[in-house]
């Protein structure tokens, strides 16, 4: 019998090597006191229970600005900032408490439910929190006494680790405490970096009030290095708290060992699962190295690159090619690789004595067409031959004159090829030939 439901059997499939690379590591996941109120925050708790059944390790860590506020204003206790950070005196302070406290107990509730029929059903979450956070005290700064603001001084690795291990989510709450047994009010971004640097999480997210880092234009950027994030940063006065705070946060905590963090929109129901569980996502990621990049191909890429050329050679637009002969040639192939999919390929074969090359082989993934990726590599393989001391690149194609024309090919005749490459032209395939000099 047909499925109803293709589109899903596509995505469940193609979730089984996100999940199988997820378990056992470690997450750490910021989200603000206003997601916990948001209407959509129970469907983000299912989420977090769905990665915690998959073997997913979580540490949360929740900020409470919004909630404190309001127990301020409630209190008349006006509220006190210098650069960005809330100068926390004793009577604030116990408005604090009070916030994040009441924040705790709600997320611990959801994450208790186990209602027939929701998606918590069966679930046995245990939740872990305590004082797995050692403060000091920021002190006086540019002539400010912050009071009972503070900063992360040390993280309790062992106890989260051991809570963990128990398959225990922890949850860290925007408040830390000193030796002496004061307690200091902490940012909750910095919570989070500094506890994903110490538990050296596989992922840090926060999830914010904004679907991500937009540039000059208007687009969301996808994907940055960590060095690209610090010059958006250093450049832009137009980057707004929201997204600007956090993303400087996911830039300490890359260069302090977290492999990637992400910036997700709160407000997106499954933008969590989305981000993790498929290639493209849905926010902004920064990473230590690129997300997507060119490179050689390897005799691992061989069944990446099959998948990748097969219902091309059935359409008839490629030459079949064995993995026989993939695993003879790979040393001539350079792949586009995208979070370890192979998304694209093409081949150099060079004929050294002629100072010629052959161009073979490009192909793109349905899913990644018309974002110039063919273009990018097409670039990649020209530079190589040009490295190689080739001089003219040719290609035979059936289907692509004109990208191939656009991109400086000029039409040309089978006698023009190698005498070899000759011999081996295949007349009912009836290919045009294109050569450009490089």
């Amino acid at each position: 019998m047909p499925s109803d439901n293709p589109s899903f059997i596509h995505w469940f499939r193609n979730s089984a090597p996100y999940i199988n690379a997820f378990r056992n590591r470690t997450f750490v996941i910021s989200f603000s006191g206003d997601a916990i109120e948001g209407e959509g925050f129970p469907h983000m708790v299912h989420d977090l229970a769905l990665l915690n059944s998959l073997g997913v390790r979580l540490v949360l860590v929740y900020g409470a600005r919004s909630r404190i506020e309001r127990t301020l204003n409630r209190q008349n206790i006006d509220s006190r900032y210098h650069q960005g950070l809330r100068i926390t005196d004793s009577s604030a302070l116990e408005c604090i408490k009070q916030a994040v406290g009441s924040l705790r107990l709600e997320i611990e509730a959801l994450f208790s439910m186990a209602l027939p029929n929701s998606p918590m059903a069966g679930a046995d979450i245990r939740i872990s929190s305590g004082n797995h956070i050692t403060a000091q005290p920021l002190g006086v700064r540019d002539g400010i006494d912050y009071h009972h603001t503070g900063e992360v001084r040390r993280i309790d690795t062992a106890a989260i680790s051991a809570q963990l291990d128990s398959g225990n989510i922890v949850l860290l709450p925007p408040l830390g405490y000193s030796p002496t047994g004061e307690i200091f009010n902490l940012h909750a971004e910095q919570v989070a970096c500094s506890a994903g640097q110490a538990v050296a999480a596989e992922k840090l997210i926060y999830l914010i009030e904004a679907p991500g880092l937009y540039d000059t234009r208007g687009e969301l950027v996808r994907e940055l290095t960590v060095t690209e994030a610090e010059q958006q940063l250093a450049d832009r006065d137009d980057i707004p708290a929201v997204v600007a705070d956090p993303l400087a946060s996911a830039i300490g905590a890359c260069r302090g060992g977290v492999h990637r963090a992400h910036l997700l929109d709160s407000r997106v129901d499954g933008a969590l699962l989305q981000e993790l569980f498929t290639r493209d996502g849905t926010g902004t990621l920064v990473a230590t190295e690129r997300f997507e990049g060119i490179r050689p191909a390897s005799i691992e890429d061989v069944g990446g690159i099959l998948e990748l050329i097969t219902p091309l050679e059935q359409a008839g637009i490629l030459v079949h090619r064995s993995r026989e002969w993939l695993e003879m040639e790979i040393d001539h192939f350079s792949v586009v690789e995208r979070d370890g999919a192979i998304i694209a390929c093409a081949a150099l074969h060079p004929f050294p004595g002629e100072k010629v090359a052959e161009l073979a082989g490009l192909a793109v993934h349905p899913d990644y067409r018309g974002e110039q990726r063919g273009g990018r590599l097409l670039e990649f393989i020209e530079q190589q031959a040009r490295q190689q001391g080739i001089e003219r690149l040719f290609v035979l194609t059936t289907h692509t004159p004109h990208w191939f024309r656009e991109r400086g090919y000029q039409t040309a005749e089978i006698g023009d090829l190698p005498v070899t490459r000759q011999a081996m032209y295949n007349y009912q395939r009836n290919s045009r030939v294109f050569i450009k000099s490089l």
